[in-house]
């Protein structure tokens, strides 16, 4: 608890854990678990935080250049007006682009869709000393999949069990994996998108099949609850974060991230040169 703000009560990746048991249902998306602050501590803290996320950061993309094989992937899934870019503007974007790796995952191309469902998730993932950040991901092929009766239930139904055995690998080779489930109430998603309709420089992110998704929405409660409940493993455990009040998702995950890059124990990676002499070397140049 010594690094973790005053404003938060409790650590987040304790308070924020998906826990056996705990039903989609009754989220509070507009709470503020863990945290005691209020939206007018959230720009100073969010800035004193992001400094934080970007020196561990550094680090840990310091110790990938000197053979350190770990690395990070934060795994961002949720309903479209979630918040997602706002995590990867607000918060990774505070760390160096050279160390960050993000992919945000759409509908398959036809040569993706050649290949086996994971094979564009491999293809993305961080190499050493990197932040991967997935913006959407392979829970798609839980999701939006069993929702829109893509493939019949016996294939979606068999994922499950590979995403679990596929995440085990990548943090057996030494990647850390934070999934954040990020979920927005109905009403709150509507306000978000009729601001879009309303901002010619929101247009772009509005799209018409967002309101036939709306229709669906108890189907992908379900399809959530679901992945919760079969892929929140030991090796790669769920958070969940209410999102109706951007500033408080934001400063969330940025916990998240931090708590994460401090469990790895990093410092910085010894010289390997005789600093002494490489001194004299360039006051003599």
């Amino acid at each position: 608890m010594a690094d973790l703000p005053s404003l938060w009560t409790h650590e987040p990746h304790r308070v924020l854990a998906f826990k056996p048991g705990d039903r989609v249902s009754d989220i509070d998306t507009h709470a503020t678990p863990g945290f005691d602050g209020s939206k007018a501590d959230a720009p100073a803290l969010q800035a004193e935080r992001n400094e934080r996320f970007a020196q561990l950061q550094e680090m840990l993309y310091a110790n990938g250049r000197a053979g350190d094989t770990r690395s990070v992937l934060l795994v961002l899934q949720g309903m479209d007006t979630a918040g997602k870019g706002g995590i990867v503007e607000h918060v990774v974007g505070a760390g160096s682009p050279m160390g960050i790796r993000y992919t945000s995952f759409g509908v398959p191309t036809a040569e993706e869709r050649a290949h086996h469902y994971l094979w564009r998730i491999r293809n993305a993932l961080p190499g050493p000393g990197l932040v991967g950040v997935f913006d959407r991901s392979h829970y798609e092929d839980v999701l939006v999949v069993r929702v829109r009766n893509l493939v019949p239930p016996d294939v979606w139904g068999a994922r499950y069990d590979e995403i679990n055995a596929f995440e085990r690998e990548l943090t057996e080779a030494g990647t850390t994996i934070v999934k954040v489930a990020m979920f927005v109430s109905l009403e709150e998603q509507k306000q978000r998108l009729a601001e879009r309709l309303e901002r010619p420089d929101k247009y772009w992110k509005y799209n018409p099949g967002d309101v036939d998704e709306r229709a669906l929405w108890p189907a992908y409660q379900e399809a959530y609850q679901a992945v919760l409940d079969k892929t929140s493993t030991e090796w790669a455990p769920w958070h969940v974060v209410p999102c109706d009040r951007k500033w408080y998702s934001r400063l969330a995950v940025t916990e998240l991230l931090i708590e994460t890059l401090k469990s790895l124990d990093l410092s910085w990676p010894p010289a390997d040169f005789d600093v002494e002499a490489e001194k004299k070397r360039l006051a003599a140049s």
